[in-house]
């Protein structure tokens, strides 16, 4: 049977829906783009079909739906391994998934706007809130990185850790987090995002990014 388009459903702020832009646009798959609007809470209504978690990203791969953004870049690294996002080395591996894990559970998760909501809503509560774990996350991945980066997070090759290090820094700006504390992890940032690959699957640069953030 013949492969269909992968259908990745995303929405253009959405860290973790960045995360998998990326992979896809480094491994230079082409796919179907379908918005899930987070702004009007389009997630919680026959998304959930697709999803039970109501979260972006899903892809959808020959009629097989994936969702958790980690997963989904596992698989991609594993259909398409020419361009490989992870060292060939075991141990170097297992350090990438370290990295990519003190992101994806240590900052994101607790940062993200359901528990931000459930914590407070007031919003200097909730800045306060996504300061304190960015800050706690960004602290123990700056002494991280400066025992691992290179030219990139991981030594001189692009690896998933740089996919999720990039998204988390866009939050980052965004909450106005004092980004001079952490100049490896801003290096990272600079160095990644003068890449094509990781411009063109920015929030700015995707269809459904309203007028508003263009501004």
């Amino acid at each position: 049977m013949a492969e269909t388009k992968p259908i990745l459903y995303s929405y253009c702020t959405s860290s973790c829906a960045f995360r998998v832009r990326i992979a896809l646009a480094l491994k230079g798959i082409d796919y179907e783009y379908r918005s899930v609007s987070l702004l009007t809470q389009e997630q919680f209504g026959e998304f959930m079909k697709i999803n039970p978690m109501a979260q972006v990203p899903a892809l959808v791969v020959n009629g097989k739906t994936l969702c958790q953004s980690v997963s989904i870049l596992e698989f991609l690294e594993e259909k398409y391994p020419e361009i490989p996002l992870l060292p060939s080395d075991p141990f170097d591996r297992a350090v990438v998934r370290e990295l990519v894990e003190l992101v994806n559970s240590g900052i994101q998760p607790l940062t993200n706007n359901s528990p931000v909501d459930y914590h407070s809503s007031d919003p200097a509560a909730q800045s306060a809130w996504k300061e304190h774990w960015t800050t706690k996350g960004f602290t123990a991945l700056e002494t991280r990185l400066a025992q691992t980066s290179g030219k990139y997070c991981f030594g001189d090759q692009i690896t998933l850790v740089d996919l999720v290090v990039v998204p988390q820094t866009v939050n980052a700006f965004k909450w106005n987090i004092d980004m001079s504390q952490y100049p490896i992890i801003s290096r990272m940032y600079t160095t990644l995002m003068e890449l094509e690959e990781f411009k063109t699957s920015s929030p700015l640069e995707q269809p459904d990014c309203p007028s508003e953030l263009r501004k």
